[in-house]
């Protein structure tokens, strides 16, 4: 038996819903992706981004409590996270852009 995402500290069971709808279904599967794949995942499935989350799976991924990221560590996952979030291309668009794209105030990439 493979332990789920919850299982991995500062993760719980919503953890475990939002990653299987990024079709990582367990622990090991998302050690093995590491924290930026696995996020972008998520945010590919429509996950709405969060710095706070990213930084918690990080944390999580190094056996550590989510509130030890501090300082200069926090600004470089900063910028990993501005990065990750720049490159998202959400696979379903919410509903308030796609009424946007209607209007055509949405730009075409």
């Amino acid at each position: 038996m493979t332990d789920p995402v919850s299982s991995i500290r500062n993760l719980g069971p919503a953890s475990d819903k939002s990653f299987a709808r990024a079709g990582i279904s367990s622990a090991d599967e998302l050690r093995e992706l590491g924290a930026d794949a696995a996020y972008a995942r998520l945010l590919a499935t429509g996950t709405p981004p969060h710095f706070i989350g990213y930084y918690v799976l990080v944390m999580g991924l190094q056996g550590r409590p989510w509130n030890d990221c501090q300082g200069a560590e926090k600004a470089a996952l900063r910028k990993k996270f501005d990065a990750l979030k720049a490159a998202a291309k959400p696979a379903h668009p919410s509903a308030l852009a796609r009424e946007l794209d209607k209007l055509g105030v949405v730009p075409k990439p």
